[in-house]
């Protein structure tokens, strides 16, 4: 289906998004901007259009699953693109999360269990001290009490 042999009337029963979608079956990748100015035109919106909605646009792009962002801040069909190289990308992506993942356990355990020797050792001192207070400790009953004050 191309563009040129759509009315108007029916372009404007279609969302921007699929437009986008003819747009990038027709002429290939294309920045944003370039998109959105074309589909402005075709649906003959006024200019200020553009400043108003470009946001919403590029934002419905990206969460769009028809629409890649390529490296060269183009967007193309994802159907034309191979999923190979992205999976490759995720999986060693999280292999290093992994790695870094698994570097930062071993360093908090190590950091844990230096806290928790010298929470002991500082465990130790605390209750020989306070013995060493209670040793003057004196016990009153009420009777004692009652005569004090």
């Amino acid at each position: 289906m191309s563009l040129k042999n759509i009315k108007k009337e029916d372009l404007e029963l279609l969302s921007n998004k699929d437009i986008t979608n003819l747009l990038l079956e027709e002429k290939g990748c294309q920045n944003t901007a370039n998109l959105f100015k074309k589909i402005i035109k075709l649906l003959e919106l006024p200019e200020s259009t553009f400043d108003k909605k470009i946001g919403d646009y590029y934002t419905s792009l990206t969460t769009d699953k028809r629409f890649i962002l390529l490296e060269d801040g183009t967007w193309d069909l994802r159907s034309r693109h191979t999923s190979d190289k992205l999976v490759k990308m995720i999986e060693d992506d999280e292999e290093e999360e992994l790695e870094e993942m698994k570097e930062d356990e071993e360093e908090e355990l190590e950091e844990d269990l230096e806290d928790n020797y010298d929470s002991i050792d500082s465990d130790e001192d605390d209750i020989s001290d306070s013995d060493d207070d209670l040793k003057d400790l004196v016990v009153l009953d009420e009777d004692e009490l009652e005569l004090e004050q």
